[in-house]
């Protein structure tokens, strides 16, 4: 089994920053794919950035790019979703999540239990 917890969500104005970890345990591996995702209210959940947990290849959503950056510590299990120039509509919970994958959107067996993140305008 994989658990992942996420923290790091909040209240912050458009224009400001939040950086959400995500830590794994249990039974990972090196080939997992590990990524983000996002869920507004009334809204599917939808794609918001991936890594490959080998090498440095990373993928994000068009909504995204240019102002969220994913990134992985090896030695803390850890992945890092760093979200610069926030607008309101960024505003969901985020999930983490984690599988071996060949399409980084998915499908993902692994979820966090999710960390609100809210952006005030």
């Amino acid at each position: 089994q994989v658990q992942l917890v996420e923290s790091g969500g909040g209240l912050v104005q458009a224009g400001g920053s939040l950086r959400l970890s995500c830590v794994a345990s249990g039974r990972t591996f090196s080939s997992y794919t590990m990524a983000w995702f996002r869920q507004a209210p009334g809204k599917d959940r939808e794609f918001v950035a991936a890594i490959r947990w080998t090498g440095d290849s990373t993928y994000y959503a068009d909504s995204v790019k240019g102002r969220f950056t994913i990134s992985r510590e090896y030695a803390k299990n850890t992945v890092y979703l760093q979200m610069n120039n926030l607008k309101p509509e960024d505003t969901a919970v985020y999930y983490c999540a984690t599988d071996w994958v060949v399409s980084t959107t998915g499908p993902y067996n692994y979820w966090g239990q999710g960390t609100q993140v809210t952006v005030s305008s």
